[in-house]
């Protein structure tokens, strides 16, 4: 009788000690319950590349990521970020055209539509370069976005307020912005083709 309790028990025992000895494999990893679900959806168009780099984001980036996704509520289907950045630029020039005229619904309609640009295909993160994919450089774009889209939106407040001049003065922090974030992020001044031999001289 004693020898057949000890043959159920050690088996028991056994599988116990296991289970123990690896408690990670019955848990999901870490990374995947951090990743927000619109991510990991634009995560399958990714190359291997971008996706692992992604992967390696810290949970608190990539909830950063999803804030700056979530504050915008156009999504593009096929734009791509340069045709986006063509619209906003539009968009900042709608809102000069506006101030010269004194045109306040004008400017405050334009800087509210900056302020809420489509999210290009694929999300913002596919079109950084790689080498920029990393918690240290991203976590920059939350301070950048305030000064392009807080102060497009505190243009539009002022328009809305009738205040021209108030809203005039938040024209060359939007700039400011928008500069600081292509120094930054921008490989090259847009257009350059790789087909010249030498760069054209400046």
């Amino acid at each position: 009788m004693k020898a057949m309790k000890n043959l159920v028990l050690t088996p028991l025992l056994l599988a116990g000690s296991l289970l123990a000895a690896f408690p990670a494999a019955a848990e999901p990893p870490k990374n995947a319950a951090a990743m927000p679900v619109e991510m990991q959806q634009m995560m399958k168009a990714y190359s291997p590349e971008l996706r692992k780099k992604v992967m390696a984001l810290s949970p608190e980036l990539k909830a950063t990521i999803q804030q700056l996704h979530a504050g915008h509520t156009r999504r593009a289907k096929e734009t791509t970020m340069r045709q986006i950045m063509h619209e906003i630029l539009a968009d900042y020039q709608a809102i000069a055209a506006a101030l010269a005229t004194d045109n306040a619904e004008l400017a405050s309609e334009a800087a509210r539509r900056l302020a809420n640009h489509r999210i290009p295909k694929g999300g913002l993160l596919a079109y950084f370069p790689l080498d920029k994919v990393n918690d240290n450089d991203l976590s920059v774009l939350p301070a950048m976005n305030e000064i392009v889209e807080g102060n497009a939106i505190k243009l539009a407040d002022a328009a809305d307020a009738g205040d021209m001049p108030k809203a005039a003065s938040y024209m060359s922090d939007i700039m400011t912005g928008c500069v600081a974030c292509h120094q930054k992020f921008r490989p090259a001044a847009p257009g350059v083709s790789a087909n010249l031999i030498s760069p054209l001289a400046k």
